[in-house]
């Protein structure tokens, strides 16, 4: 386990690259995976949730040959079972989306989930593949949660699911049913949320010649069978999720930060973080690949955050929060507690210890700011948002801060902590940049 010291930090200045996008990186890994041909993934994000989904097409008959700055994926027509159980660390996206693409194969596959993976919902998924002619099932062996698909194809028709679970579930249903022996129709029995992310892998399906149906009001999913993917060379846009806490990081001090490789005009749902850091009074401009933030080191202003279609930003608007003027509010964020820890109070529970004052119910935090934040020592509960956060309002805070299990950071952004220091952040702590 490896610890990372962030000590109290008035200024920030320089220019940064954001990472790769993770989700962007995953879900065209996929779809080349389903092509005819060979495609390339440029400038990929390589992270641990990105190399479970690479083991998972490996597994399934897709040929890749990684490089650093470019994957080149020779697709399969033909999906094929897989020989060994498929590892998908903590993946959620992984798991969710490649179930469904599994279920193709003639042959049974097994996924493995990771101890923190094992308590996020999956069942609503598996009925909604039962309804298509699907067999999944969760099993408990040897002390290990797995996922084990029957196989056989998807006959597709009708199918209902939650919208209020997860997106991934649709995403994984979007990617195998163009596939499918006959039309599916999905459902949705509840609002849709992060809804960019279903407009992300609808993106990546169309630029590979693939369809999808998605009604207005987001209820209703109308998916053609017998499609076929092609090959793309296609470059995987900056995470405006992962940047989030770089350009946080520069609001809450005196900074001069450029984060390049972000281009505003993405269908990220998490650019929102550009609005949310303007109401709050901070100097953002977005230009040409590239987001500027000039820091005053002065209080923010008080927010209140709908996170019903942008979760992963509730950990950095929390952090944030603290260092606002006035009662921020973070509501609609119910979900956050089935992802990788329940994130709604691993942030009340850290940031209480830094002196945050901080109040939780079922969905939502509020934050009476501002906070006179102190150094403490941080679990990051195995959750590389959480690590992210509190290294955020650790910036702010007196004395130093601790974040243990700091490598979990490795899920998304393994850049992160060296970016920070690149940027002014005197850390102390082991190397996490791989």
């Amino acid at each position: 386990m490896t610890n990372m010291s962030v000590p109290k930090t008035q200024k920030l200045k320089g220019a940064v690259y954001a990472p790769p996008s993770k989700a962007y990186t995953q879900r065209m890994l996929i779809a080349a995976a389903l092509s005819n041909g060979a495609s390339k993934v440029l400038n990929p994000l390589i992270s641990e949730d990105t190399q479970a989904t690479l083991r998972s097409v490996e597994a399934l008959g897709a040929k890749v040959q990684a490089t650093e700055d470019c994957w080149i994926v020779q697709g399969t027509n033909h999906i094929k079972g897989a020989e060994d159980p498929i590892d998908c660390g903590n993946s959620g996206a992984t798991l969710r989306f490649m179930v469904p693409v599994a279920a193709l194969a003639p042959q049974p596959s097994t996924f493995l989930l990771g101890a923190g993976l094992a308590k996020r919902p999956v069942e609503p998924l598996l009925t909604s593949l039962k309804q298509l002619g699907a067999q999944a099932e969760v099993q408990q062996v040897n002390g290990r949660t797995q996922v084990r698909v029957e196989g056989g194809g998807i006959r597709g028709g009708k199918a209902t699911m939650p919208g209020d679970v997860s997106s991934q579930f649709v995403s994984g249903l979007m990617f195998a049913c163009p596939l499918a022996e006959a039309d599916t129709q999905l459902t949705l029995t509840s609002t849709l949320e992060s809804k960019s992310y279903v407009l992300m892998t609808e993106n990546v399906l169309v630029k590979h010649g693939v369809k999808v149906g998605i009604s207005e009001d987001f209820s209703k999913v109308k998916i053609s069978a017998n499609q076929a993917y092609q090959p793309l060379e296609g470059g995987v846009p900056g995470d405006f999720s992962s940047a989030a806490f770089l350009l946080a990081a520069a609001a809450i001090t005196e900074s001069e930060v450029a984060v390049k490789n972000l281009d505003y005009g993405s269908v990220q749902g998490d650019k929102a973080i550009l609005r949310i850091l303007k109401q709050m009074g901070v100097d953002a401009t977005v230009c040409e690949n590239q987001i500027e933030i000039a820091g005053t080191g002065e209080l923010l202003s008080a927010v209140d955050v709908d996170a019903s279609d942008i979760p992963d930003l509730v950990p950095v608007c929390t952090a944030l929060a603290c260092c606002a003027k006035g009662t921020s509010r973070i509501h609609d964020a119910e979900r956050l507690r089935l992802k990788e820890s329940d994130r709604l109070n691993s942030l009340y529970v850290e940031l209480s210890k830094m002196g945050a004052d901080i109040a939780m119910d079922e969905g939502s935090l509020t934050v009476n700011g501002p906070c006179r934040l102190h150094g403490a020592v941080i679990d990051s509960h195995n959750d590389h948002r959480i690590a992210m956060a509190c290294a955020v309002a650790a910036l702010r805070a007196d004395g130093e801060t601790v974040i243990q299990n700091a490598e979990c950071v490795r899920k998304s952004y393994p850049q992160f902590f060296t970016d920070l220091g690149s940027l002014g952040v005197d850390l102390v702590g082991g190397k996490l940049d791989r």
